[in-house]
């Protein structure tokens, strides 16, 4: 039992670890946007054009990514659903045995005979 508590707890660990990094990721990004915000409007280069709005629109595109990997892909697809997916196959190549063992007995009685 020790082992499966192990396991529960690395799972919560990396779990946590993958939130602390989302929260730290939008903190970063609400920063970082009001910088390009702020850099763009009182620049000295001679740009005329919102350039900060593309590059916040990519930053919240990647944000939303890892949302959704942290909160929807991992959380489904975690080691319950690998153990699941193993066993399944597991089973599926069980059966695939059985069946070709079934057809060289088969084979080899009708040989015999």
């Amino acid at each position: 039992m020790e082992k499966e508590q192990q396991e529960l707890y690395e799972y919560a660990r990396r779990r946590i670890v993958q939130k602390k990094r989302l929260y730290f990721h939008f903190v970063l990004f609400v920063l970082g946007s009001i910088f390009l915000f702020i850099s763009n409007h009182f620049q000295a280069f001679g740009f005329t054009a919102n350039w900060c709005i593309w590059v916040i629109a990519a930053w919240a595109f990647l944000f939303v990514l890892h949302f959704i990997k942290v909160y929807i892909t991992d959380r489904f697809m975690n080691k319950a659903w690998e153990k699941e997916q193993i066993d399944r196959l597991i089973l599926k190549q069980e059966k695939k045995i059985a069946q070709l063992q079934t057809k060289i007995e088969e084979e080899t009685a009708s040989k015999t005979q």
